[in-house]
């Protein structure tokens, strides 16, 4: 099923065709002459409300799926380069470790748990927290085949939470924390998510990573300010900039690294 999106720069002719012998019209045909852009329909696969009242919405156009929050794009499963860039920075050093731990907050459409799955050892435990339910139950169901149905991994441990609260309810117990929630620093779908990049949701991070660990945040922009309150919370502070579709280009995004130092 398609949609005609736009009709610029058409040429319109009308007139009839007739019957035999021309004796009477059979009906009234119009002809355009333009290059018309044809539009893939939109398909609803499910709609949650979020605890802070956002709408989210799963949406479907051909074989490219988007989740919408207000009615704005907020993720494309077109899209996910940085977020998969976000899992190998955060996991360079986890990789190594006898059964490291990690902590991921936001599931989205599951392309950061994978990558960091298909990184880390076979001993590893994988925490995802995420607080809307039906999210996960997306990535159950049509997402899961996008990124290879990363929540059947026995590896993963599913909290359906805030990761602040699992963040300042962990002291000391992760070897790296990744935190893709919202669009970074600069909340784009709710307003308290704010609250895991201000001074306390830094201090909370910290707390949370074993000495030696990493804090990974994605970010749709770059964010000095962030990047100055990750120094102040005692981070040593790395920047990476990486494309949304890697070496084949997209937007910008960044990725702030913060390294706990091994003793402090």
């Amino acid at each position: 099923m398609w949609r005609l999106a736009s009709f610029a720069n058409c040429h319109l002719a009308a007139g009839r065709f007739g019957g035999l012998g021309g004796e009477r019209s059979i009906f009234t045909y119009i002809f355009f002459s333009c290059n018309i852009k044809l539009v893939k329909p939109l398909e609803l696969l499910g709609q949650a409300l979020s605890r802070d009242g956002i709408v989210l919405k799963l949406i479907r156009r051909s074989d490219e799926y988007i989740i919408l929050a207000n009615g704005k794009s907020l993720m494309s499963s077109r899209m996910h380069g940085s977020e998969e860039a976000l899992a190998t920075f955060a996991c360079r050093q986890a990789r190594t470790l006898e059964k490291p731990r990690v902590l991921i907050g936001g599931l989205g459409m599951g392309f950061t748990l994978r990558a960091a799955l298909d990184l880390l050892p076979p001993d590893a435990v994988v925490v995802l927290a995420e607080m809307v339910p039906a999210v996960v139950e997306w990535n159950r169901g049509p997402l899961g085949p996008l990124a290879g149905q990363p929540l059947k991994d026995t590896r993963v441990r599913v909290e359906i939470d805030d990761v602040a609260i699992t963040l300042s309810s962990r002291s000391g117990q992760f070897d790296a924390v990744l935190l893709d929630v919202d669009n970074g620093p600069t909340a784009f779908a709710a307003s308290n998510n704010a609250g895991l990049y201000d001074d306390r949701g830094i201090a909370a991070a910290f707390a949370a990573l074993k000495m030696d660990g990493v804090l990974a945040v994605w970010s749709a922009r770059e964010d000095r300010k962030f990047e100055q309150r990750l120094r102040h919370g005692r981070f040593a502070v790395e920047v990476e900039r990486v494309r949304g579709r890697l070496k084949k280009g997209g937007p910008c995004h960044t990725i702030f690294l913060g390294h706990k130092p091994p003793s402090n």
